[in-house]
Order: C-alpha cells, then structure tokens, then sequence
C-alpha cells in the first residue's frame, strides 16, 4: 500500500468516527423527554457487549462443547452473585475441564 492510499483510507475512518460521535451530540442537543428513548439507549451498552462478547466464547475454544459449558457456568455464576473475576475464573475452569476430560476420550 502506498502512502498516499493509507492517507486517505485514514482520512475516511477519521470521518467516519467523528461523525459517529458528532451526529448524537448534534440531534440530541436537549433532554430526552420520552420514556422509551431513554430505555432504550440505556440498554444498547449491554446488547453491544453481549453481541461482542457471546460469539467469542464459542470461537475462542477448540470445541463448541466447552464454549457452551463455558457460557452455561458463567450465567448461573453471575446469576450467583459472583463478580466478574469469579465469573470469568469459573468459565475458564470449565473450559480447562471440558477440554481435559475430552482428552480422555
């Protein structure tokens, strides 16, 4: 790649970004008066990280069984109480044993 096509493909990810966080600012100069909106925007955090994050535990094991094992236990840990370190401690520790005891076998 030369230099002038890194340039501009870093000149259109600038504006792309800026735009991303400009436009809000600019349509939303007041206060949310609707009770709807503000839900709404108080859950798309959540809904992001959970569409981030769900899709990685499958993919980031070798097998699709201890992924699921991982996901099962990491809920009902949280589900629990458990703060985020025990739930990814625990996750961890069923991914290690899905994978030992498929070694077995």
């Amino acid at each position: 790649m030369d230099l002038r096509t890194y340039f501009e493909y870093l000149l259109v990810m600038a504006g792309v970004t800026y735009l991303l966080r400009a436009v809000p600012f600019i349509l939303l100069r007041g206060e949310l008066k609707s009770r709807f909106w503000k839900s709404f925007l108080n859950y798309v955090p959540y809904t992001v990280l959970s569409a981030m994050t769900v899709p990685a535990i499958f993919y980031a094991t070798d097998s699709g069984i201890a992924g699921f094992c991982a996901l099962v236990t990491a809920v009902v840990a949280s589900l629990l109480g458990r703060g985020l370190v025990g739930v990814a401690i625990v996750a961890c520790l069923t991914v290690l044993g899905v994978d030992g005891i498929a070694l077995l076998f």
